[in-house]
């Protein structure tokens, strides 16, 4: 953990201070208390507030106040394209008398960012781990999709540097997932990533046709089940907001993301359906091929992240490797239809 350079508390003593009922303006029975890599998430009957972690990584630098604050900001205003009513604002973290609080006057220690709290078992996920989805259930959200896709401007990218981006990221999660300490199969690492590297480098039209159709926009960057709230007014949350360049891409990109993870939760029919609604809604039909691709890139990506995962001294390496394993396959999988 890397400690404060600007005065305020470090972030493990704040999140300490702040897993007491009290800390919160909601007047709260319990509190729950999630860590990820990047936060604390504190939870309270209809609430959820985070706070992130001092740290730094190659992609972010959240070690000082100034810094968490401008993220907060820009974590709500860019959920609040799809989720506006979930994303309530951002809170300071003040001193009083009894410690830490959530809100209130006195200068900012801290921040978080105020949310309301989604039951759990609205989320797609879940509803597909315990077989819950109903006929038609997902179509009110893939309209959601579909309008903030067909909505969003083109984000101005090169059809060369687009492909040079996919080909890099493919190079990038190959060389990281046949390192021997994984155990992976690497025949099936290589057969998948050559295969999607053979279409990218020849027919660039497949990828050069959606930026030349202004399809490459700036998206949601994380689209997975999990992050899908269903029922009459569906919400998508969680987007990836500290990196802009990575929710610079193609609707049909992040669609076949999240068809790659409902096919993973057994249930690749969903996917297809969110697919179907996008096509029928956005006038926009990409090919199959495309989608394949897309998927082979995606698998490849989240083995990587999940290996990434056995650096950590807490995480369960077995579980993080099964997974990896599991990707792997998809883009096997995948890889063998693009030919």
């Amino acid at each position: 953990m890397v400690t404060e350079s600007d005065g305020a508390p470090a972030g493990a003593s704040t999140a300490a201070a702040l897993a007491r009922a009290e800390a919160f303006p909601d007047d709260p029975a319990r509190v729950e208390v999630v860590e990820t890599h990047m936060s604390w998430v504190f939870l309270t009957e209809t609430r959820a507030y985070k706070l992130k972690k001092p740290v730094r990584y190659a992609f972010l630098d959240h070690r000082t106040l100034a810094s968490r604050h401008r993220a907060c900001e820009e974590e709500v205003r860019l959920n609040r394209r799809l989720a506006p009513h979930v994303y309530l604002g951002v809170l300071p973290v003040v001193r009083v008398a009894g410690g830490l609080r959530v809100g209130g006057e006195g200068a900012a220690v801290d921040w978080v960012v105020h949310m309301r709290r989604l039951a759990a078992d609205r989320m797609l996920d879940r509803k597909l781990i315990d077989g819950r989805l109903r006929p038609g259930e997902h179509r009110a959200a893939a309209g959601l999709l579909a309008r903030f896709y067909r909505a969003a401007p083109f984000a101005g990218v090169g059809a060369e540097a687009y492909r040079e981006g996919i080909e890099r990221e493919l190079l990038a999660a190959r060389h990281e997932l046949v390192d021997p300490r994984f155990g992976l199969s690497v025949g099936d690492i290589d057969d998948a990533a050559d295969a999607a590297l053979a279409v990218v480098r020849t027919t660039p039209e497949l990828l050069g046709a959606r930026v030349a159709a202004g399809r490459v926009v700036e998206g949601h960057g994380d689209l997975r089940p999990e992050h899908v709230a269903l029922g009459p007014v569906p919400v998508v949350i969680d987007c990836l907001e500290f990196a802009r360049d990575l929710r610079i891409l193609d609707p049909a990109d992040e669609l076949a993301y999240l068809s790659l993870e409902c096919e993973r939760l057994g249930a690749p029919e969903v996917g297809a359906a969110f697919l179907a609604e996008y096509r029928r809604l956005a006038g926009d039909d990409p090919p199959e091929r495309l989608l394949h691709l897309y998927a082979v890139l995606r698998a490849l990506v989240r083995a990587k992240l999940a290996v990434w995962h056995t650096r950590e001294p807490e995480d369960d390496s077995a579980r993080w490797i099964a997974r990896a394993a599991g990707y792997v396959r998809l883009a096997r999988d995948h890889g063998r239809r693009l030919g």
